[in-house]
């Protein structure tokens, strides 16, 4: 019957051709239908087990029974809701909306005869400091100012869902949303999940638990409306006969309130608000399947502070700033039982954004080292009804089977769809029964394919490894080699940083005042104001620091004078620092850096203040880093890393920090280069492009 249902999915929406006529734009049309869709929602279902319990009781009205009190308890005691025009006088929205000359008052108790929790939820007279999740008083208030209340009320109310049950009102309800996403999409990141994904990760669970009768727990941290939550609840049930509860949390006001009332006609469900990474609210539980789309590209700088000082150690790394999905999946797996398995949508830079050492390749790191990903699924692009993107599903496990420990299988199913014959918004594919199947088979063989292949968890480590580079000259020679060495204490040799430069003058291209050649006196202490400058210091600040950081030991105009006649300079072609004395005798002293650097120094009790030069050779060193193949093995880490140096490092160099990241390449795991045609086809078709030149001259000739 669910594919009757979906027939009132075009009468519910054409409820919105009032809205169009009263000047509302498209993307504001959820804030005008999630309330009057869920008022609609809550009636049916409330109709429908009044009629239930009226069966019970063996009457055909509330009129029939001696004890309306005994009937209307056991009613509340459901805990589903409770509407007292609804239940009590048996008055529907339909019979409120034959007459519009009552229509306002008799709207009004209406909305007011819901319960308190359901009042909450529908946002029924609330203040404006308070969360009004639906808002429908609000609504309604804009719509009875734009004259179209009633209008729209009546409408809404031509829709009969009573004789649907629970799980068909739900199949409408997330088509409706699905559609509401596609025109709204106001939150960057929020992803609905369509209905095709939703049974894969379904066909995922259900491939990996058993059908023990046992009780099952299944938790969605970021549940929005609830249509992948109880999705995937619904088809446990349809296929185990294992009991469940649903537990779900969310942020946003009226997705809430959507999951909130359509857990109250589940058998056992949980649904709180709040946001998930700063207010936990089931830190106490650890639940048995937890699935989830977190929001992606969207940042947490909003709550920067309270994620950095969070106490529960849920975050071992925090990744950028920018993206905080890789929050919530680090949430979902501190609440993921020990035996407990957890399918998450992702975008594509999880698998790769961020440096060895950053936050994101830590997370990833921490994820493999526990050995809790067995598959990574590569999903169609425009699968989705607000994006177009490639999206991935992490399968998470923490019960691996032995054969699989350590070992990742990646699944590439960008091509298992079949073209939707019309768009759903960006959605321009669906995953078939077959298409799933096909990854579905993937993960149970674990074998490799044309589309599925099985690492050991360490192909995707690497070594990121710091080296300090000794730039040397033309002839293979660094300054470093003649700094003069002394013993220290214990009789260990150590080799100085620098040579210090008696420097006398030093030659530069004044860029400041474009006045050619200055030479500076480094001898004389300067230790008074320049003409135009209110102070040495200000002078310092303003001009001086500035020039002498310019200096460029490589510009030939450059030469340090020292006290004893010497000059240095610096050779780009041989790319070696010069140094020639008096007598005019020239030696290469090998790659290096010639400092220069000016400091204020402020008055003390002995001397003014003052502004001096110093000069020092120093070698060329340059940090570098390379990405080399990771072993678990240390030795064998070691010799790969060595290996590497041999072969590709010609410079001298030292090791400086080894980091270990960790980052997953789809398309280099995929990649098909395209088929090359052979020469003699290349050459075939030129020679019937000559010909058709030559006939095409000859044409025109004639």
């Amino acid at each position: 019957m669910s594919q009757n249902i979906l027939q009132y999915e075009s009468k519910v929406w054409s409820t919105a051709d009032l809205l169009i006529g009263a000047g509302i734009k498209q993307s504001d049309f959820p804030k005008y239908m999630m309330p009057y869709f869920a008022m609609i929602m809550l009636e049916s279902r409330l109709v429908r087990h009044y009629k239930e319990l009226l069966k019970d009781f063996g009457a055909d009205s509330i009129d029939d029974i001696d004890d309306v009190n005994d009937f209307l308890d056991e009613f509340k005691d459901y805990n589903i809701g409770y509407n007292e025009v609804v239940i009590k006088q048996h008055k529907t929205l339909a019979e409120i909306c034959k007459n519009d000359k009552t229509f306002d008052n008799d709207f009004d108790t209406y909305l007011k005869s819901f319960d308190p929790e359901t009042k909450e939820l529908l946002g029924v007279d609330r203040g404006n400091t308070e969360e009004k999740y639906l808002d429908i008083s609000g609504v309604s208030g804009q719509l009875r100012k734009k004259d179209i209340l009633f209008d729209t009320v009546k409408k809404w109310s031509e829709i009969d869902l009573t004789p649907f049950n629970n799980s068909e009102i739900t199949t409408l309800e997330e088509h409706i949303k699905r559609k509401w996403a596609d025109i709204s999409a106001e939150t960057a990141g929020e992803q609905y999940t369509p209905d095709d994904i939703i049974a894969l990760i379904s066909e995922i669970i259900l491939s990996k638990i058993e059908d023990n009768g046992e009780f099952l727990t299944i938790y969605d941290p970021t549940c929005g409306g609830g249509n992948l939550l109880f999705g995937v609840e619904d088809k446990i049930k349809d296929q185990y006969s294992r009991p469940t509860k649903t537990y779900g949390e969310d942020w946003s006001d009226s997705l809430y309130a959507l999951a909130k009332i359509e857990s109250r006609f589940r058998t056992d469900s949980d649904i709180r608000y709040g946001n998930t990474l700063t207010n936990i609210s089931f830190i106490e539980k650890k639940f048995d399947i937890i699935v989830a789309n977190p929001p992606y590209g969207v940042d947490w700088k909003g709550y920067k502070k309270d994620i950095e000082n969070d106490t529960t150690e849920r975050f071992h790394a925090l990744p950028s700033i920018s993206d905080g999905q890789f929050l919530f999946t680090q949430h979902i797996l501190s609440q993921l039982e020990d035996n407990g398995l957890s399918v998450v949508v992702h975008n594509g830079s999880t698998l790769f954004s961020g440096d060895a050492g950053s936050g994101e390749s830590n997370i990833r790191k921490y994820f493999f080292d526990n050995d809790w990903v067995e598959a990574i699924i590569q999903m169609p692009t425009d699968e989705f009804f607000n994006t177009g993107i490639y999206t991935y599903l992490w399968v998470f496990n923490k019960n691996k089977a032995e054969e699989r420990r350590d070992k990742i299988i990646l699944i590439n199913g960008s091509d298992f769809y079949e073209p939707l014959k019309k768009s759903k918004g960006k959605k321009r594919k669906e995953m078939a029964l077959h298409n799933r199947k096909t990854i579905l088979d993937a993960l149970t063989n674990f074998e490799d394919t044309d589309y599925a292949k099985v690492f050991d968890k360490w192909h995707f480590y690497f070594n990121k490894q710091a080296i300090m580079l000794t730039n040397v000259d033309y002839n293979g020679k660094s300054l470093e080699s003649i700094l003069p060495v002394k013993k220290n204490a214990v009789g260990k040799e150590i080799r100085a940083k620098s040579i210090k430069v008696e420097a006398n003058t030093i030659t530069v291209l004044d860029t400041f005042k474009k006045d050619g050649l200055k030479a500076i006196n480094t001898m004389e202490i300067i230790s008074f104001p320049e003409p135009d400058y209110t102070s040495l210091k200000d002078y310092y600040d303003t001009y001086y620091k500035s020039f002498v950081a310019e200096f460029d030991y490589k510009d030939p105009a450059f030469m340090v004078l020292d006290t004893k006649g010497n000059s240095y300079s610096y050779d780009v072609d041989k790319e070696t620092i010069i140094k020639t004395d008096k007598n005019q005798n020239v030696t290469e002293l090998g790659n290096g850096k010639i400092v220069i650097k000016a400091t204020f120094k402020k008055a003390s009790k002995t001397k003014d203040a003052n502004i001096t030069i110093t000069v020092e050779l120093t070698p060329d060193y340059e940090k570098d880093y390379e990405i080399i193949p990771y072993s678990p093995i240390e030795t064998e880490n070691q010799k790969n890393i060595g290996d590497f140096m041999a072969k590709y490092i010609t410079k001298p160099f030292s090791y400086i920090e080894n980091t270990i990241g960790v980052e997953i390449n789809f398309n280099k795991v995929f990649y098909k280069p395209e088929q090359l045609r052979s020469l003699q086809d290349i050459i075939t078709d030129l020679k019937e492009l000559e010909s058709k030149l030559f006939n095409l001259e000859h044409d025109l000739e004639i």
